[in-house]
């Protein structure tokens, strides 16, 4: 779950352009298991913007075989951040 929330605050981080902090975690679908082994692989694309919050889908791969270059999704969430100043206020940003 952490890998998750880190791939998405990268993204988060990058639109707002600074600091952000996990404000809920919307949906957590554990599909299948990662096993000992696996490349993991996270992709975040970002579904909504408001004035100081946003929200975005993180989409885990597994790539299992590495002889057969089996690759699975394993996780799907969407987790929703705001972006805050220096004194941990929210603060507004434009979408780059």
């Amino acid at each position: 779950m952490s890998q998750v929330d880190l791939a998405g605050s990268i993204l988060a981080h990058q639109v707002t352009d600074g600091r952000v902090a996990t404000v809920a975690v919307n949906e957590f679908v554990f599909q299948k298991p990662v096993f000992v082994g696996d490349v993991v692989s996270c992709f975040a694309t970002v579904i909504k913007s408001g004035k100081t919050s946003i929200t975005i889908n993180i989409e885990v791969f597994s790539e299992r075989d590495h002889c057969r270059k089996e690759c699975v999704q394993v996780t799907n969430a969407t987790l929703t951040y705001v972006a805050i100043d220096e004194n941990r206020e929210p603060r507004t940003f434009d979408i780059k």
